[in-house]
């Protein structure tokens, strides 16, 4: 199939009023932070895993109890196709801005409660089982949340700045785990030791309280975006059935999109969650240099990914994903080499190389999860595409990567297990992918 641009594209994008673009910068920021609070979940959990597992699971075998945290991780995740779905087809049915409501209600409460679970001490086999039920309900609700809140900004963004814009999108996630890591290494600071293990931890999770009732307030004061009210004849025509027909008429590009973004999932979270647990209990770093090494590339990669939006929209999506899966192959285990020195430089040395994939490829995902698909049924197909791929390689990479290190005794181990996810990447982008960056936006352009 050819590559190039559909016939539908965008020549010369209108000229948008002041009143639109504050509209737009609203948007961005109503939009966003959900993926905030999402993140900052995800990261801190992550991050004091090691710290929470003796609280959950029995203290005789420290390996098992942070596989069974981390484990609790990847089964929640396994239900984020189910949830996404069915947050999608509320998206597509009711609109994006209540369906959006109610999602970081949901988040926000789950997150909370963690902080007041019981411990295996109190309660036996009962808390991890609690623990895992309020990951499940995160996990479900989380389904849909990102997909719907890219929905969201791409809809009400400038034809042309769509990549732009989406990027703060990406950005609120890595702020997100950035506030987690930031909070993890604060909170390990100031309660280290028997405080820090018995009721400390806590602290943090009790946050996503205040973070959510900003989001709701946020996004009760944004209009539903223009693109739904226009594809929908203001919400009076929406498709009675927006799975079946995404899954009938969307498949190529859930496909697409699957076989793209199972690569960045990997990329994302072996950096974020994986590594910086790697430097501490493997190569003898100090926990708050772990830490802080990782907070430190995130917040570099920050102000470079509007850079890498701002691209995009000039040579387009596939070119920054061809070269994102090549960098993956050829950076990552020079990043993994650098950091084997076991010094805080190394650390960070080793995670800015590691950046370098992470410019071309994580607001370039973002971006096409919404591109990929057509208006009426976008929320679904994309919750679809994102949760049965990026989702579950999202939960699980933290698990697989403790494993095969575990297992085979080398990191590298964990760089084979990216590299086959670039290859795939590679060979989608190039053989079945068609570019979007030009397109129009609520075109049925993929169908059948």
């Amino acid at each position: 199939m050819s590559a190039a641009a559909p016939p539908s594209t965008l020549t010369n994008p209108p000229r948008v009023s002041p009143e639109k673009r504050n509209a737009i910068r609203r948007a961005i920021g109503a939009g966003s932070i959900g993926n905030f609070v999402e993140q900052f979940d995800y990261g801190l959990y992550g991050y004091m895993a090691p710290i929470m597992a003796p609280a959950f699971f029995p203290e005789s075998d420290r390996t098992v109890a942070v596989l069974g945290t981390y484990a609790i991780i990847a089964v929640a995740c396994l239900f984020r196709p189910l949830g996404g779905t069915l947050v999608g087809r509320w998206g597509d049915r009711v609109g994006r801005k209540k369906t959006l409501l109610w999602t970081i209600v949901f988040m926000g409460v789950a997150t909370a409660l963690i902080g007041a679970l019981p411990t295996y001490h109190q309660v036996g086999v009962l808390a991890p089982v609690l623990l895992l039920v309020l990951r499940v309900v995160q996990g479900t609700v989380s389904g849909g949340e990102y997909v719907g809140a890219v929905a969201f900004i791409v809809e009400w963004a400038e034809p042309d700045r769509r990549a732009y814009y989406t990027s703060y999108a990406s950005n609120s996630c890595f702020l997100g785990t950035l506030a987690g890591a930031g909070t993890a290494a604060l909170t390990s600071w100031v309660f280290a030791g028997p405080a820090l293990d018995s009721w400390g931890w806590r602290l943090p999770f009790l946050l996503a309280v205040p973070l959510s009732l900003v989001g709701i307030w946020l996004r009760r004061h944004i209009a539903e975006t223009p693109e739904f009210v226009r594809a929908t004849a203001d919400g009076t025509e929406v498709v009675k059935a927006p799975i079946r027909d995404a899954l009938r008429f969307q498949r190529r590009p859930i496909l697409v999109y699957c076989g793209i973004s199972i690569m960045c999932a990997i990329l994302s979270y072996t950096w974020v969650t994986f590594y910086p647990q790697y430097l501490t209990d493997t190569l003898g770093l100090p926990r708050w240099m772990g830490l802080a090494s990782n907070a430190i590339s995130i917040a570099v990669l920050i102000p470079l990914l509007p850079l890498a939006g701002m691209l995009s929209d000039r040579i387009g999506r596939r070119p920054m994903l061809m070269m994102g899966a090549a960098a993956c192959i050829v950076l990552v285990p020079l990043a993994f080499w650098v950091g084997e020195r076991g010094t805080f430089g190394a650390a960070v040395a080793s995670q800015l190389i590691y950046l370098v994939p992470e410019f071309f490829l994580t607001g370039i995902i973002t971006v096409c999860a919404a591109e990929l698909f057509a208006t009426r049924t976008r929320f679904s197909a994309s919750a679809i595409a994102y949760n049965s791929s990026f989702s579950i390689f999202m939960g699980i990479t933290p698990f697989v990567a403790t494993l095969l290190v575990s297992t085979f005794d080398t990191i590298y181990a964990v760089w084979v297990y990216l590299a086959a996810a670039a290859v795939l990447a590679l060979v989608v982008v190039t053989s079945f992918m068609t570019e979007t960056y030009r397109s129009q936006l609520g075109a049925d352009k993929f169908a059948r």
